[in-house]
């Protein structure tokens, strides 16, 4: 890819939408050159052309993603928190499935959770848990916290359990994420060598985005459904991932 490419990918993936003018200031290129590289993340995939803009091509938005799968969505973050033991304390990245699961382990006043959702946090407002929320720079798309100090935070805590997002899963490309701060922010939890696990229905199989999440060799569980293409479950299990399917 382009390393222009790359940083437009970035600039609307933390914006949600940025205008043509906007890119071509930032970026130091025509705004003929900027609808080029749009027209061409577009065709492949990364993301969606307005007029006169780009735009995420997926909403981040929590609230929204919530509706989709909804089902096995559910019954996946159901298999997470039964794993969930007495006095566990647990990081909690973002994502759908990590809403309903940190939704679940409201009304436990046996375990920690940390996060870097300030979407997830506001949900817990009335929890009998601990809540520990990270600080960082705060991406609205997402309502996360991202960046330099929020790795920092995660490097100075400690957890036993790490439930991560992802929005794509390929075998010749790994899991990848569409919002390369996040991405940031999962490889900072998978660099504690700690038991992470990645929670995501059989939607992101197949998907390919920009910023990577690995290596595969440090996530040790994959939570999914049952419609998960079997190659991509084997393919795992030989990286040394349990899967889980529900």
């Amino acid at each position: 890819m382009h390393p222009r490419h790359s940083v437009i990918l970035e600039l609307v993936n933390s914006t949600g939408r940025i205008s043509v003018v906007d890119l071509s200031s930032q970026l130091g290129v025509s705004e003929v050159t900027i609808r080029q590289d749009l027209t061409q993340l577009e065709n492949q995939g990364f993301l969606k052309r307005v007029h006169g803009a780009a735009t995420v091509l997926d909403s981040e938005d929590p609230e929204h993603r919530l509706w989709t799968n909804s089902k096995i969505k559910q019954d996946i973050a159901n298999y997470a928190y039964s794993l969930i033991g007495r006095d566990d304390c647990v990081l909690i990245e973002g994502g759908s499935v990590n809403v309903m699961l940190a939704k679940l382990l409201a009304d436990r006043s046996d375990v920690t959770i940390i996060t870097s959702s300030s979407y997830i946090a506001h949900q817990l407002r009335a929890s009998k848990a601990e809540i520990i929320l990270l600080g960082g720079q705060y991406q609205t798309s997402s309502e996360s916290l991202v960046g330099p100090l929020t790795r920092l935070c995660i490097e100075h805590v400690h957890f036993s359990k790490a439930f991560i997002g992802v929005d794509g899963f390929d075998v010749q490309t790994g899991f990848t994420n569409r919002n390369m701060m996040r991405a940031d922010i999962a490889n900072a939890i998978l660099n504690k060598h700690q038991e992470v696990f990645v929670l995501t229905d059989s939607s992101k199989f197949g998907r390919i985005h920009p910023a990577a999440i690995g290596p595969t060799s440090l996530i040790k569980h994959v939570i999914t459904d049952k419609h998960a293409p079997e190659n991509a479950l084997q393919w795992l299990k030989k990286e040394g991932v349990q899967v889980h399917v529900i």
